[in-house]
């Protein structure tokens, strides 16, 4: 005797009855409308804090030796500190490195680093301490200290209302410290003593490039309000301060 046809429940009834079409329909457009929000929500988000990485490196010659010139002597920039802004596909977006001065880039600050390494492992071959664990300790250390630097802007921008800064244009900001810090070392080999005389004064230059280029920051990129104008003025000049034993700390290699 043949098994008794199962009857088809309510919901089956639901998908495949009558109005079976209109509802997979609003289904259909409810899942479209719910996955095209997410993308654009992950989308937004992702450039909102990362950006794009290509545009960090688009960069020529001139760029790389006007901008070592505004980190290494910001006080001889006579120019202006704002990024040149443009509209692209119906929003503001600002020119990349190579037509801008004022971006931040990612070549110089990887170059740097770069330099940094190999200045540290033929300052310990003169110190006859060169070893592979030297120079592991001497990456590290890098990183920390490009990681700190990073974390400490964040904050800092952040207590003071501006905290919608890319992720990239920090980890920029911050590694350009190495390259004050690679010609304080390079200055190292030839004269031990100017080391204790380009460490501050690479310190100084940096911390003044950091506080002219936060302040554009605070104060035009992102919409931070200008109250507490005197606290914000005393964050900068402590970011400023925290330089001078960052660089030290990071310049003292063999220790």
């Amino acid at each position: 005797m043949p098994p008794p046809n199962p009857q088809p429940g309510q919901f089956d009834n639901t998908l495949y009855g009558p109005g079976s079409g209109l509802i997979k329909t609003g289904l259909g457009l409810y899942g479209e409308k719910f996955l095209g929000s997410s993308s654009e929500f992950m989308q937004s988000n992702i450039s909102r804090y990362f950006s794009n990485p290509q545009y960090y490196f688009h960069v020529n010659d001139q760029y790389v030796r006007n901008k070592l010139k505004v980190i290494l002597f910001p006080f001889l920039h006579r120019g202006h500190w704002t990024r040149i802004s443009e509209p692209v596909g119906g929003r503001l977006s600002y020119k990349p490195p190579m037509y801008d001065i004022n971006a931040p880039d990612l070549y110089i600050p990887f170059m740097a680093f770069g330099t940094f390494i190999v200045l540290a492992g033929f300052t310990l071959g003169f110190m006859g301490k060169f070893t592979p664990e030297a120079i592991n300790l001497q990456f590290t250390r890098g990183l920390i200290g490009w990681g700190l630097q990073i974390v400490f802007l964040k904050g800092l921008l952040y207590s003071m209302g501006g905290g919608e800064v890319p992720l990239l244009d920090l980890v920029a900001y911050s590694g350009y410290l190495f390259a004050g810090l690679s010609l304080a070392i390079a200055a190292r080999l030839l004269w031990a003593y100017s080391y204790y005389v380009m460490v501050p004064w690479m310190s100084l230059c940096m911390g003044v490039f950091l506080v002219r280029t936060m302040k554009r920051v605070l104060f035009a990129e992102t919409r931070g309000s200008e109250r507490h104008s005197t606290r914000q003025h005393y964050f900068l000049l402590f970011m400023a301060i925290v330089q001078f034993p960052l660089f030290f700390w990071l310049g003292n290699i063999g220790a």
